[in-house]
């Protein structure tokens, strides 16, 4: 009547994705290849800014050797030693975006497991003539 099961934790989820291995490596990219060529988007600012503002251990300016950020031409690298989510990434980009008025034009989109890509918002044409008619 008493039993626990060993592989279900209190939100129901087996505890076998929980345990770490040594040397785990979490790896994420930014693409940021369209904005960059486009001139309305630093990588270089944008580097400084993700190196400023990830919180490692609750406290921001902390990456130490835990977190490295590295930028190649137009993309940025993001590799931790400790477990790094990529929403949060999501959200830091988000921020930067916001900061810089660029949310307005440009989107963060997933295009694979450990990639996030730029791209501009898709506008179509028969909105604005519709609205040019009324």
């Amino acid at each position: 009547q008493n039993y626990i099961w060993p592989c279900v934790t209190k939100y129901g989820k087996g505890a076998v994705g929980k345990r770490s291995k040594k040397g785990a490596v979490w790896k994420f990219t930014l693409d940021l290849t369209h904005p960059v060529e486009d001139g309305i988007l630093d990588s270089s600012n944008f580097e400084t800014f993700l190196k400023e503002r990830i919180k490692v251990n609750g406290k921001t300016g902390n990456l130490g050797n835990v977190v490295q950020v590295g930028r190649m031409k137009n993309k940025i690298n993001v590799t931790s030693e400790k477990q790094f989510s990529k929403r949060y990434l999501k959200y830091l980009t988000k921020k930067y975006l916001k900061k810089n008025n660029l949310r307005d034009w440009l989107r963060v989109v997933s295009s694979d497991k450990e990639t996030y890509e730029l791209r501009y918002f898709q506008i179509s044409q028969d909105d604005d003539e519709s609205e040019a008619d009324e």
